[in-house]
């Protein structure tokens, strides 16, 4: 997953592979020889959180709760935290059962954090090898942004990179991805346009840094990108690699690259078949980097009419990184799912607004809380919760003011035109005009008025199921 492993955009892929192993674990007990296994499974749980790569952060068992909140409601199954925050959790006296929960689950999911941080803790231990049996022997590893950095041949260090400013260079990763036939370096957020102004596509490397990085890669070895809130989702069983989300996977290599578009499905084969072409400079790739004028970067396919491959054409512009020589547009600017439903209930709410649709505007403002619970358990760290969280209180604060007239006294809102009103009838009953001042009365007897005529003067209540306000006219 490129990116939000535990965000709305990524339950539906979620529970795809939940039903994957589901199937395949009543198939595997129907055949079995021998009691299912005990342990965890038994207890409900499908997988298992490996939160090393967040495990150094401070707020390391919020995350964990939040994923596994996240997976339980939105998802519908239920995983366990292994507790492997440190390479010392492995090697303590509760360290063989969590490589053992490792084995018995089905299911492994890791996400956000750093894939340096990760790859440290996991070098020398039964983290890697066990990864490899659950795609060797039969299961799935879920990983996604920071752990998915780690699946390939090579790894990017994102934060060493992009925030500390050491030179572009690769880790070793754990290269999971090779023995099943794909040797790859796959970079997740390969969309993303954080930075605005300034190129921060493939994980925030930018062209310039990758195309230096691509040149230390070895020989056969290609770049292979997932655009964030999107999935590839490859079933090394039938061969197949879908893309599912709302982005893309592309095969890149040296600069060239292709593209298979949400939707799509694959061969592995295909996938090498693309690779080979690219590296050989054979089709009609092009080379990647330059944003087209319109602001969208070209990435385009080898072959114009592959099957599961998007033809030669600029990546949509919703999806679009920025011209970094241009200067700040953000209607240029890659849209967001989040940002999407904040935009649309906006407006919703505007156009309840200008209606005078009180109802409306109320619907608008519950349909945004809802989708901000929706996201409450995504981890990847930006703005977008806190500009959504302003739209909301902004939305709120309209409302407010509306009320602010809504919740008045009626009595108090009508009182001075009734007072003209009586104003008029007295005059009417002091000049004798009798009929004319019987009319104002039934007048506003009809709009719920009730006047009453006493010694000191008239007096007039106003016809509600609340306790009524009376005012005494002048």
């Amino acid at each position: 997953m490129g990116s939000g492993e535990t965000a709305p955009t990524m339950v539906k892929v979620h529970r795809l592979v939940a039903e994957r192993i589901s199937f395949a674990t009543e198939g595997d007990a129907k055949n079995a020889s021998s009691a299912p296994r005990s342990g965890a499974r038994d207890r409900g749980a499908i997988g298992l959180l490996l939160d090393t790569p967040f495990g150094f952060q401070t707020n390391a068992e919020e995350i964990s709760k939040r994923a596994v909140t996240y997976f339980d409601e939105s998802v519908g199954v239920k995983i366990e935290v292994a507790g492997v925050r440190a390479a010392a959790d492995l090697t303590s006296e509760h360290g063989h059962e969590i490589i053992a929960r490792m084995v018995d689950l089905p299911l492994v999911f890791s996400g956000p954090g750093s894939p340096s941080y990760a790859l440290r803790q996991w070098r020398g231990t039964l983290v890697p090898s066990v990864l490899s049996e659950k795609l060797e022997l039969g299961g799935a590893v879920t990983f996604a942004s920071a752990a998915a950095l780690t699946l390939g041949s090579a790894t990017v260090p994102v934060y060493e990179v992009y925030k500390v400013g050491e030179d572009p260079h690769w880790l070793e990763g754990l290269d999971l991805l090779r023995p099943m036939g794909l040797p790859a370096v796959l970079i997740p957020h390969y969309d993303n346009a954080e930075g605005r102004t300034h190129d921060t596509r493939y994980c925030y490397l930018g062209e310039e840094r990758l195309s230096l990085m691509e040149r230390e890669l070895p020989e056969g070895t290609f770049v292979l990108g997932v655009d964030e809130h999107t999935a590839l989702f490859i079933d090394f069983d039938s061969g197949d690699a879908r893309v599912l989300g709302i982005g893309g996977a592309t095969v890149r290599v040296r600069g060239r690259s292709a593209r298979i578009e949400a939707g799509q499905t694959v061969a592995l084969e295909r996938v090498l078949e693309l690779a080979a072409e690219l590296a050989s400079g054979s089709g009609q790739g092009e080379a990647v980097g330059a944003p087209s004028r319109s602001g969208s970067v070209d990435s385009r396919p080898v072959a114009e009419g592959a099957e599961g491959v998007s033809p030669n054409e600029p990546a949509p512009k919703s999806r679009s990184a920025p011209d970094p020589g241009a200067e700040s547009a953000p209607d240029r600017m890659v849209a967001s799912p989040l940002l999407d439903a904040v935009r649309a209930h906006e407006s919703s709410f505007r156009s309840a607004r200008a209606a005078g649709d009180a109802p409306g505007m109320v619907a608008a403002v519950l349909a945004l809380e809802e989708e901000l619970w929706a996201w409450r358990a995504d981890t990847f760290q930006s703005d977008e919760m806190d500009r959504a969280r302003a739209s909301l209180r902004a939305m709120v604060s309209d409302l407010g003011r509306i009320a602010e007239v809504g919740a008045r006294d009626p009595a108090e809102l009508i009182g001075p035109y009734v007072d003209v009103a009586l104003d008029l009838r007295n005059n009417a009953r002091r000049e004798e005009r009798f009929a004319e001042a019987d009319s104002v009365r039934e007048r506003l007897e009809l709009l719920g008025v009730d006047v009453h005529d006493t010694p000191d003067g008239s007096t007039w209540e106003l016809r509600r199921e609340n306790p009524s306000v009376s005012r005494t006219g002048s």
